[in-house]
């Protein structure tokens, strides 16, 4: 379907998929209505207006381009992230991981957004799908999507529309933890070898622990709802139920974390990471939870180092919305019923924020394409972009659940028979990094390899 290059392109969601299809449109010279509800209207899980706003510090995860996500970051640096780019200048120190300062991370973006002429921001809620005549409409609203949006996705979706439970971790006040009950380290000393402060447990702690986890109150689900929670973030109290061991294994693992004091493991740890540049927060890493606030004041203070522990945001559950991508999603992410619409984030089945960013990036390269008049060019499947939508356009409709980027889920039908796993790995990543930068240069044009990059030459 074409429209005329001044008909702009309704992006509606200012999160991170939102963001980045606005943005790779805006730096080709296509204009954008980019569609932000807050502050109009809240949601359970956000607490300012900024765009691509996270609730979680480590949300990029590892940065080792050895990991499935490591090499996404880097595919999406080749065709000029925004969300990668404003990611690596909010960064804290986390090991090999890519965290971020979420204030200065969102106040980038912001700032990065509203800075474009092409780009118009409009802070209201969008309560129903755009008619037809509107041109090209890409929903974003990720899984927090306003009950009355969500309701004329369902009517239109029919009840292929699924959702699930998500959680996130508590966030505690700096000045309150005794930093001496503590050790600072990393995971087998990676990063910067000491990124994170540990909470040591013996087996008696972490077995009273566990018991008072299980033991604690709960926020109860409504009654017409069952408890279906994605597993790459399930609340820890949920974790303890599967088995006593369950978090010494997950969350709670002491592997490559010896106590210098000691020069051991400990049976148990809890790890804090720097949720911000200043170092007044710390993320209680992996502790998301269902727990009542006064349940979490009482069980989490029973951690050494946190007796006096302030927290800055308890631990909360919500509601995540998103569709059956396989479907209603072609490979490009349009809707199979209507092509002028096309669903980016969260919202499509992938799991993570820059997994969220990596989908908006996609529709924003290939609405940029149809509305020049050129056939859109299909990520190859062999690369991290193209493996997420493999999944959210490929895959069993009736097993279709929320992932991460997984080596599982590329295609590596041409990759040679390699036996030792690291260098077929490595193999997977070269050819990955390959087609993206052809795959850049057939959609994108030689017209803009050059163009709007920032000095660091990061795409701004």
């Amino acid at each position: 379907m074409m429209v005329s290059r001044n008909v702009p392109v309704t992006v509606i969601g200012g999160g991170l998929a939102g963001v980045e299809c606005a943005w790779q449109l805006a730096r080709r010279g296509h204009r954008v209505r980019l569609f932000e509800m807050r502050p109009v209207r809240t949601t359970d899980a956000h607490s300012t207006d900024r765009l691509a706003e996270m609730v979680c510090s480590n949300s990029f995860r590892s940065d080792n381009p050895a990991n499935a996500v490591g090499l996404l970051k880097r595919e999406m640096e080749q065709v000029g992230s925004l969300v990668v780019s404003e990611a690596r200048r909010a960064a804290v120190p986390a090991g090999d991981a890519l965290a971020v300062d979420r204030t200065l991370f969102a106040d980038g973006v912001t700032a990065r957004i509203a800075a474009r002429s092409e780009i118009e921001l409009v802070r209201a809620e969008v309560e129903t799908l755009p008619d037809a005549g509107e041109g090209f409409v890409v929903v974003a609203t990720g899984p927090l999507t306003s009950p009355s949006l969500a309701e004329s996705l369902r009517r239109a979706l029919g009840d292929e529309y699924l959702y699930f439970y998500d959680a996130v971790a508590p966030i505690v006040d700096a000045a309150s933890i005794d930093t001496s009950r503590l050790y600072a380290a990393s995971r087998w000393g990676k990063g910067g070898g000491a990124d994170y402060l540990n909470i040591p447990l013996t087996r008696a702690e972490y077995e009273t622990f566990v018991a008072d986890l299980l033991s604690g109150e709960k926020v109860p689900l409504h009654d017409f709802e069952d408890a279906a929670y994605f597993e790459g973030c399930l609340p820890i109290e949920e974790m303890a139920e599967r088995g006593i061991d369950t978090l010494r294994h997950g969350p709670m693992k002491p592997f490559g974390l010896p106590d210098p004091r000691t020069g051991r493991e400990p049976y148990a740890v809890v790890q804090l990471r720097q949720d911000d540049l200043a170092k007044d927060h710390f993320n209680m890493v992996g502790f998301q939870t269902k727990l009542r606030t006064g349940e979490q004041q009482r069980i989490l203070r029973t951690l050494q180092g946190l007796a006096d522990a302030q927290f800055v945001r308890y631990g909360l559950l919500h509601r995540n919305t998103y569709i059956n991508g396989p479907a209603h999603l072609d490979r490009l992410l349009a809707w199979k019923k209507d092509p002028r619409i096309s669903f980016a984030g969260q919202i499509t089945g992938v799991e993570g924020y820059l997994e969220s960013a990596a989908t908006g990036l996609l529709v924003g390269v290939t609405l940029a394409q149809r509305i020049e008049g050129r056939e859109p060019v299909p990520v190859p499947f062999s690369t991290a972009i193209g493996a997420l939508t493999r999944h959210v356009s490929e895959h069993s409709e009736r097993d279709y659940s929320p992932m991460n980027v997984t080596f599982g889920l590329f295609d590596e039908a041409d990759v040679p028979p390699i036996r030792d796993r690291a260098r077929r790995r490595e193999e997977i990543c070269r050819r990955a990094l390959a087609a993206i930068a052809e795959w850049s240069r057939l959609a994108l044009g030689d017209r803009y390899e050059s163009r709007d990059l920032d000095a660091d030459g990061t795409g701004g």
